[in-house]
């Protein structure tokens, strides 16, 4: 499943908020199990919250002070934290956290750090920072708050997670994810293969030590290492699991938390997984009645017509990729075709763009526009180098929950489940949630409700037509969470707050700046 990072002013990967897009290659967080259940056992687990008292081994960890230095980005500040690699043996290895910051600007007091986070897992938090939060959050909010972020572990500019070169991923993320026959489906499980043990040959140190509950504590540590008693917080899509976790583990220092295009953390990954494949169908159907209200859609002239000709359309693409202008020599085929479609689903405002990058590749036989569209979701760069998005994005993800599927014969099985979830979709995104099998080290995670009883007031935010964290999970994180208020936006896109919604914005900004909490049931549009 992917969330990706969340999108729009933000900067989410057309953007990141994966939460796994399943997505082509994009990694997974499912477990086993059949598709659609989990066991009355998982169902009922719950996260629990660490001791109040800090451990005296972790008395350094928690007595840091930052050493502020310019970042060279105007108005902004970083430092480097340390926390355990393995908060079972404190002391013996550490691992290197970028926090950056922006000072409250005023006017009014101060009302301390307000930490935020793109999502993904694998989304650079300071980048986000420095291009978006820092710049374009509420005037008011920056006015009272000390604008902060770190890069969780593994990611970005703390101690990325490592797995292929440039080349290497160029032919990753063209790998057939709709296998035809046995060898096809040779081809993609021996790519996934070679994407784990790259990981596991380049950053075998951190492979064990990325999961969410560790960085979570990460959070902590900066929580303290700030000088906050308390953790006010921002997070969108896959950070909204991250901020639901640290308030499982941590609910007594839970501040102000807003948890934005909400996931579900008690889902095992294979339902997960079919869940955002029927958000990323729910996203499309939205697209195609708009496509057919324009002068012209690329893909018919009936809403009900736009879906099968996209798939037809793959299917061409399958068989035969179509040129780009690619200085490497990339071809646009299905694989990373899929993917420019799919990115463009977090954010209506990039509609206009899909519908433009359609037309010349249908008419002119030209894949340029769709490509441009997968490369922004991947961050790749015009130089051929990738972020470690996907990476990160792997390594967080195959360590959280166990693999969607053990193997192709359960994917067959699935088949079915999906595309009847998302005819145009489906099957690849199925296929997709296979790479975590492949893993070089064993998940360390479950699936586990997260109730944080005693946290002061949590705000859990879904939209309605959410692509990548389908509303249904932002219902059942705020039933969880027993101090949880859910703010409804009915639209469309990935995620919510500062997506153009003055209700949303308004609503949020009372709570973030006078603790203002929304009645029940509010919905925005």
């Amino acid at each position: 499943m992917h969330t990706r990072r969340s999108r729009s002013p933000r900067r989410s990967r057309i953007g990141v908020a994966l939460v796994s897009l399943a997505a082509l290659l994009v990694p997974a967080c499912s477990s086993g199990g059949a598709a659609g259940s989990a066991s009355p056992a998982v169902a009922q687990a719950a996260l629990a919250a660490l001791p109040q008292a800090t451990p005296s081994a972790l008395a350094p960890y928690y007595g840091q002070r930052p050493a502020w230095r310019d970042c060279g980005v105007p108005g902004f500040q970083c430092a480097t934290l340390k926390a355990p690699l393995d908060y079972a043996r404190p002391g013996e290895g550490d691992i290197r956290l970028a926090v950056a910051r922006k000072k409250a600007t005023g006017p009014g007091k101060r009302l301390g750090s307000l930490l935020v986070n793109p999502g993904g897992p694998g989304g650079s938090a300071v980048g986000y920072l420095q291009q978006y939060a820092g710049i374009a959050y509420p005037a008011g909010v920056r006015a009272r708050y000390d604008m902060v972020a770190v890069d969780p572990r593994g990611v970005a500019r703390s101690e990325p997670v490592r797995c292929l070169d440039g080349r290497d991923m160029d032919a990753y993320t063209q790998t057939d994810v709709t296998p035809d026959d046995q060898r096809e489906r040779d081809r993609l499980v021996g790519a996934y293969k070679k994407f784990a043990e790259g990981c596991g040959s380049r950053s075998a140190r951190l492979l064990r030590h990325v999961s969410t509950v560790e960085t979570a504590r990460d959070m902590d540590i900066l929580r303290a290492a700030l000088g906050d008693r308390k953790l006010t917080y921002v997070g969108a899509s896959y950070g909204t699991f991250l901020g639901a976790t640290y308030a499982g583990l941590f609910p007594d220092r839970v501040g102000r938390l807003v948890l934005d295009g909400a996931m579900d953390p008690s889902l095992p990954a294979r339902r997960l997984n079919l869940d955002q494949t029927a958000g990323f169908e729910t996203a499309f159907r939205s697209f195609a009645k708009d496509c057919v209200r324009r002068p012209r859609c690329p893909l018919g002239a009936r809403a009900d017509e736009v879906g099968p000709n996209l798939g037809a359309f793959f299917k061409k693409l399958d068989a035969r990729p179509m040129p780009t202008g690619d200085p490497g020599g990339r071809r646009l085929g299905e694989s990373l075709a899929t993917i420019g479609v799919i990115a463009a689903m977090y954010d209506e405002s990039t509609w206009e763009r899909l519908r433009d990058a359609l037309t010349t590749a249908i008419d002119d036989g030209d894949g340029a526009g769709l490509l441009a569209l997968a490369d922004s979701y991947y961050e790749r760069d015009g130089d051929g180098r990738y972020a470690n998005l996907m990476a990160a994005n792997a390594a967080v993800n195959c360590l959280d929950l166990p693999s969607a599927f053990d193997g192709p014969d359960q994917v067959r099985k699935a088949l079915p489940a999906f595309r009847k979830a998302s005819p145009v979709f489906g099957e690849g995104l199925a296929w997709a949630s296979l790479n975590c099998a492949y893993w070089p080290v064993a998940p360390t995670g479950e699936p586990r409700r997260i109730e944080a009883k005693g946290a002061a007031p949590i705000v859990v935010v879904g939209t309605t037509r959410d692509p990548a964290t389908p509303y249904r999970w932002a219902r059942a994180l705020a039933g969880q969470l027993s101090s949880a208020r859910l703010l409804t936006y009915d639209g469309d896109g990935h995620t919510a707050y500062g997506r153009g919604s003055a209700c949303v914005d308004s609503t949020i900004n009372a709570y973030l700046l006078r603790g203002t909490v929304p009645p029940k049931g509010k919905r925005c549009s």
